[in-house]
């Protein structure tokens, strides 16, 4: 152990109790924001991962039969999952479609299907934007939050130093200076929460972007293969 953390561990055990709340509370927001950030990452980088695979393997299929069970095997992915979703939202407006005894879809059972099947990747669509987004705006508040936080335990600690000197009567230096360090370390530590939760914060709202961009741009292409199929059941 250093000497300059065996100091900051003097300063810390010496600061008043405001000022240690402040810093547990930062401590706190510092554990939680790296948990979050490390949680994330590992979440992003697969989801990009398997997206990127399940895409490659689907445009390769013949059908979308065999792009089913393909994509079971890569429900990590976002986009295989809404995938799964709208084509089983396709089967089973196609059995009910079949349980009315009817040969092929008339233009009403159609739209029927169409509109649903489009529905239904809309909320698949949301439902992972949620699990995307879903912790990352505590990086904001922790970034919003940390150096206010920790300015007002430099401010607090500031005042109380000011208040034994007025008590003590002395303003030399030796006397001032290690209330103001003990009190300067809040902000350092607040500092020191909100700058990775920040860089954190901007660089998983902006993949998270790029994964819902690609998402939009799947189901498109999805539904329309799914329109070419149930148009060629009508001509049948």
């Amino acid at each position: 152990m250093t000497t300059e953390t065996i100091g900051l561990f003097y300063m810390l055990n010496d600061a008043g109790p405001v000022v240690k709340f402040i810093m547990l509370l930062l401590l706190f927001f510092s554990i939680t924001s790296w948990a979050i950030i490390f949680i994330k990452f590992r979440y992003i980088q697969k989801a990009f991962k398997a997206s990127a695979d399940f895409t490659d393997i689907f445009w390769q299929c013949r059908n979308l039969v065999d792009a089913f069970s393909k994509a079971k095997a890569l429900k990590s992915s976002p986009v295989a999952r809404i995938f799964i979703t709208a084509y089983m939202e396709m089967a089973r407006s196609d059995s009910k479609d079949k349980k009315k005894e009817s040969r092929k879809p008339t233009d009403s059972t159609y739209f029927q299907i169409i509109g649903s099947i489009k529905r239904t990747l809309n909320r698949s669509i949301s439902v992972e934007d949620r699990r995307m987004v879903q912790l990352v705006p505590f990086l904001a508040t922790a970034g919003n939050t940390a150096p206010f936080i920790g300015l007002f335990g430099t401010v607090w600690g500031i005042m109380d130093t000011f208040h034994e000197i007025g008590l003590s009567g002395s303003a030399s230096l030796a006397v001032v200076a290690p209330g103001i360090s003990e009190a300067l370390i809040a902000t350092a530590a607040g500092l020191a929460v909100a700058i990775p939760s920040v860089i954190a914060y901007n660089y998983f709202t902006d993949r998270i972007r790029v994964l819902d961009s690609e998402l939009q741009s799947f189901s498109s292409d999805l539904l329309n293969i799914m329109e070419r199929d149930i148009q060629k059941q009508m001509e049948v």
